[in-house]
This record gives C-alpha cells, structure tokens and sequence, in this order.
C-alpha cells in the first residue's frame, strides 16, 4: 500500500522543463508553441461585455468576483492566437496571466483562474501519474478516474469540467466532458471521460507567470475514505493504475510509467538520463537532419535578398513594402529547381529575418510606417556583402522587358490566374467513380471530362440522337430541380455540363512566378477603382485590391502620379490586414486603367470601375 502525499500529488515545479519536451509530441491544441496575431488593451466597453460573458458562462461567480477577475482600473488585455493545428483562439490576460480562453464563441478558464475559484468547475479526480499522460496529450480515460464516496459530478456531454489529482482539490487540466455522467456509468467506467483542452504545463500555462499549483486539501469526506483521512491506495487500485497506464501508453509519449508502490520515484536527472539512453541516436539524427535543411534554406535566403537588393530595387522604390519585396523581388531571384519557403529556415518569418539582415548585416532599415504594415525604408549600396555579392546568371523567372514610360524599372509579372471548380455535397456521387470528393478542385475541362465519362461508363447516350443524354436517378438527383423530376428525361450535352458547373462552387488558382500555386474558393477580388468627394467639389480616386494581383501600392501611386501630374497618398484600409489603397487627386479612372492594362498587363476583367471615367476621355 502506499499513500500519495501532498508532494507526489502533483509534478513539482522543478519537472517543467522535462514535461515541457513531453508536450512536443502532442497533437493537443496547447501541447506546441502558438503563434501571437494581435495583442490590444481591452476598452471599457469590450471589459463590460466580457464581464457579462463571464456571468453567462459561469454564474456561480458572485460580481465581486467578476470584479476581482476583471478589474475596472487595471490593464487587461486581448490577445489573439493562432494554435499549433490552426485553430484561432482569444486569450483573456491579465497580469501577464491568460485568465481565459475562448474558442469557437465559448469561454474556458485557465487553471489560473481554477486555483483561484477551484470550485467554479465540476471535477474529475485521477491518480497523480496520470497526469503526465495529460500533460502528454492523453484525453482522460474514464478507468482512470477515481470516483470518490459521494459520487461522480453531475455532467452532460459537453460540459466544461476540470481534473484534479487524488488529495488536491487544485485543477491541473480543463476540458469537456466526453460522455454524461449517466453514459459513464452505463460504459461501466470504459472509454473517454473527459476530452482534454488546456493542462498544466502545456504552452497555455507557459504564457503567463508558471507558477505551480497551490496545495489545496480535499474537503471533508470529498473523495476520502470512510474516516476522512488522506486518500490511500489499495493492492488492487495499484494495479489498476498500472494497468491504465500501460493501456494508455502511446508511442509518441516519453514518459516513464510510475508505479504506486512503496519504491521512491525516479528522480527528474534519472528520468532525463533514461529518456536520452533511449533516444539520443533518433533525436540526434532528427536535429542534424533540421538543422541542415535549415541552413541550406537560410543560405538560399540570404542569396535571394542580396540578389534581390542589387538587381531588382532601386532607391526610387523606396519605401517598399516588405511583402512586395518578398513576392515581387525575392522570389523572382529564386535558381532553377529550387524554392524559397521562410517556413523551413530558421527564421520562420519575413519580419525576423529582415531583422537578421537590419541588426546584424546592416544592410537595410525597416520600419513600421502604417500600423501592422512593414517597410523597407533604406537600403546600404555601399555595404561591402552587397557590393561584392555575385549575382547568379540563371534564375527560374527570366528578366520581362521594361515597359515604356519608365513607370517602375523593376519587371512586372503578372500573375497566373486559373478559375475552378469546387464538388459540392449534391454533386459528389457524379464524381465518385473518379475518385473526387467533396472540396476537391477541378478544372472546367477536368469536369467535361469526368461527366462525360461517367455518361459513357453507365450508358446513358441517346441511341437515337447522340446530342442527348439519358437521365438516370443520379444525374436526376444532382442536376434536375424537382419540378422537372417528372418532366425532363433526358438532356443535350452542353445543358448537362452547364447545369453540372453552376451546381458546383466557383473557385480560382493564383500563381506568381517563382511560388507555389495558391488556391482559395469564391471569386478572386478585382482591382477597384472608384472616385469619391472630398469637400464640396474636389474629388479623388481611390485604388484598392492591388496587392492581389502582385502590384506594389507605393510603385502604382509613383507611377500614376508621374502620368497625370497630380499628389498620391498611400492609406491603410481600415478592417484589412496588410491592405492599403492608393489615393490620387481627381477623377483619374482614364490614366488609371491605361497604367493597369497596358503597362502592366492586367486582364481587364479583372478591374472593376472603368466605366466610371469621364465621357471624354479616351476608351480602350
């Protein structure tokens, strides 16, 4: 028999770093390092909406304590995540704490929060070595919980809940419960109990201040034994916790199983020495084999940005926005059969390598000109890395002609834009027998092609004229509306192939040169170009949507500004990340749409207002 004191209830403070290596290996939402979009100050408004969503979602909070979570007069703030696997989160944070998170409009505590109000929660108790299996991205398994004398908590599916381990009433983990508390009794105990979100430990925790959990006692006969004394561990739970553990153990987790016995746990320098034993040789070739990959994509980095700064900028580009610079300038000097992907670098970002290159190459200043939007605002010609870089005489984009006009030297490509079509839910039996499910995208001749082999597969040509097509149940599901069930037996092939695109969803591929293709769904957003009234009788034109199309605002404003002789102005668009608009004196719709479809090659379907120019100006 042994008994979990207060110490081995939880992992002490000083396992951090070893739980810390655990969470690498989990797919759970906080178990790997999130990535910061935003973080802003909470107004007076947003703090009283918060509040009454606080209330909302968990009213057996007194407003006193509400008060105490979110005070009125000190700095709270809002900050906007995006996890490991994508999902986007809100962090509530305060004191440099998360507080709360919300997903999916759903508001959860932190166990910061649970340590303060351990009883805001119902919860479910489990022996202190399951926790690392949390902690390593377990869910918890209901022949892991320990039901105490007055019952499991009552839960449905769904409901937020929190887990302790046996003998501290303070929450190491929050999650939903799996089942309700009648479906785990009906299981007989097997199965999911609770489907773990946030734990300690987990990268969540490591946001705020890491302090440890406080030592909390378990009520009086709350999960203790007949006596009210210390929970204690039978022969038979030992073994139950063994065998949970062995049960639970998956290939990905490191840590050491522990066993309830009298014998003392290993100690974190043990654990650590076995875990490295055991993997160093794997874990070594891994980091060699990154590490490498990463430096060859940081060399081919480096060439692209030299090679960039000295045959693709001019000083009369400046400032240049760091996004164009990338797009337009870097990726265009990328060598044959190779791509450039920031991603696989060590850098991971744009922003922090041209940090690199500003803090300890010296040969560019970036600077934030709008809010959230970078620049490169000067450049060092005379840096010798810059003078004596030897630019490659192959790339993959070869050099496009300038145009005339001297309208912005640095060649232009325009992009590769390819309309497709997505299957639909209605369509995806016609598509099955090509293997195409829901969400895939095709071609417009990809489509004819299927159609008309399942047309041909299934017999459904008219014998007596060719043109037509016999209705069978499924074309008669996924084409015909059901006024025409009774009525329409067959079709012409250009009615089916038509009525197949318009019941499927309009899609488009960009792609600029030197990147991989980028497909999103819904119509690709035409350059706008629109005149607005700016007092009682000026009036501008406004140029939105350029950086869709691979076009550098500042480059377009210079170049339109030279033609009609007029002042531009750059300005965010409020709402739009990394988004401005080009704003020019007069009604300039004429010159403006010249620039795009001659100097620039843009298709004119992909500009939107021209008609909007003045009657007696010249028409295309």
């Amino acid at each position: 028999m042994c008994r979990h004191n207060e110490n081995s209830s939880i992992i002490s403070a000083g396992q951090a770093e070893f739980v810390a290596v655990v969470c690498l290996f989990s797919e759970k939402m906080f178990a790997r390092q999130f990535r910061v979009k935003s973080n802003t100050a909470i107004k007076g408004s947003d703090r009283r909406k918060l509040k009454a969503d606080i209330s909302a979602a968990f009213p057996s909070l007194s407003a006193d304590e509400i008060s105490e979570l979110v005070p009125n007069k000190e700095e709270l703030n809002v900050v906007k995540i995006y996890a490991h696997k994508g999902d986007a989160v809100t962090l509530y944070v305060l004191h440099k704490n998360p507080l709360f998170f919300e997903l999916e409009k759903r508001l959860y505590p932190t166990v910061y929060v649970l340590w303060r109000y351990p009883a805001l929660l119902p919860k479910f108790r489990t022996w202190p070595p399951v926790l690392q299996k949390l902690v390593g991205g377990a869910d918890l398994m209901l022949p892991g919980v320990v039901v105490p004398s007055s019952g499991l908590p009552d839960v449905k599916q769904g409901d937020c809940c929190a887990v302790t381990v046996v003998n501290n009433r303070a929450p190491v983990a929050v999650g939903t419960a799996a089942v309700s508390t009648a479906e785990m009794h009906g299981l007989g105990m097997k199965g999911r109990g609770v489907c773990v979100l946030h734990t300690y430990m987990d990268t969540l925790w490591a946001f705020g201040d890491k302090s440890g959990p406080p030592s909390l006692p378990e009520a009086e006969n709350e999960g203790q034994g007949v006596n009210g004394e210390e929970y204690e561990v039978s022969e038979e739970e030992e073994e139950e916790v063994e065998k949970y553990l062995e049960e639970e153990q998956s290939p990905g987790e490191m840590v050491k199983d522990q066993a309830c016995s009298g014998i003392e746990e290993l100690s974190l320098a043990e654990q650590e020495e076995e875990k490295g034993q055991r993997d160093n040789e794997e874990e070594e070739g891994k980091e060699d084999e990154k590490k490498m990959a990463q430096e060859i994509m940081d060399a081919l980095l480096l060439q692209c940005f030299l090679h960039a700064l000295k045959s693709k900028v001019k000083k009369s580009e400046l400032p240049l926005l760091t996004s164009t610079f990338l797009r337009n300038h870097m990726f265009s000097c990328c060598p044959n059969g190779k791509q450039l992907d920031i991603k696989k670098s060590s850098y991971k970002k744009l922003s922090k390598f041209l940090q690199a290159m500003q803090q300890q190459h010296n040969l560019v200043r970036v600077k934030e000109l709008t809010k959230g939007v970078e620049s490169i605002v000067e450049v060092d010609w005379k840096n010798p890395e810059l003078r004596y870089f030897s630019v490659p005489e192959e790339t993959d984009v070869e050099a496009a002609p300038v145009q005339d006009g001297g309208e912005g030297d640095t060649p232009y490509h325009p992009p590769e834009i390819t309309t497709l079509y997505s299957v639909s839910a209605r369509l995806e039996p016609l598509f099955l027998d090509a293997n195409k499910r829901k969400g895939t995208m095709l071609l417009p001749a990809d489509v004819r092609n299927i159609v008309t082999e399942y047309v041909k597969k299934n017999e459904l040509v008219d014998e007596n004229n060719k043109n037509y097509v016999t209705i069978n149940p499924i074309l008669c599901d996924c084409l015909l509306e059901k006024s025409e069930y009774q009525e329409v037996e067959s079709l012409k092939w250009d009615d089916l192939f038509s009525r197949t695109l318009a019941r499927m969803q309009e899609c488009y591929q960009v792609v600029f040169p030197g990147q991989a293709p980028v497909k999103k769904k819904g119509h690709i957003e035409p350059i706008d170009i629109s005149v607005a009234s700016r007092g009682s009788s000026k009036k501008v034109t406004l140029i939105k949507n350029l950086e869709v199309y691979g076009l550098d605002p500042a480059v377009v404003a210079t170049a339109l500004q030279h033609r009609v002789q007029a002042s531009s102005v750059i300005q965010p668009i409020p709402g739009s990340k990394d988004k401005v608009l080009v704003q020019i004196q007069g009604n300039q719709i004429h010159q403006a749409g010249n620039l795009l479809l001659d100097h620039y090659q843009i298709p004119r379907k992909y500009i939107q207002g021209l008609e909007k120019a003045p009657k007696g100006g010249k028409k295309k």
